[in-house]
């Protein structure tokens, strides 16, 4: 008779049942488009110890001054600091644009 009583299975420890899912960094508290895209110009700087600045600059900054600075950066493959070539390229193109 008991091998037809069906046996209940076992309850599984929490962080077993969590390992089996992908759960990944969503970018910590970034709730606004800005801040996204100021983070994103930190990473591909490679500049992530200034990633407020970027985010900062992403709100105050026109986005297409920011696109053509990062365009310029991401051609010149011998940089030391991209960071220092991105803030120089967007002090010169608002000058430009400025005259």
């Amino acid at each position: 008779m008991t091998d037809s009583v069906k046996k209940k299975p076992a309850f599984t420890a929490i962080s077993s049942v969590l390992a089996r899912y992908g759960l990944e960094d969503k970018g910590g508290h970034i709730t606004r488009e800005f801040q996204d895209y100021g983070y994103r110009l930190a990473v591909a700087l490679d500049d992530l110890p200034h990633k407020s600045l970027y985010i900062k600059m992403a709100k105050q900054y026109d986005r297409v001054l920011l696109d053509q600075a990062l365009s310029f950066v991401s051609d010149a493959n011998n940089a030391k600091s991209k960071g220092r070539l991105f803030m120089w390229k967007v002090k010169q193109l608002r000058d430009a644009k400025k005259k």
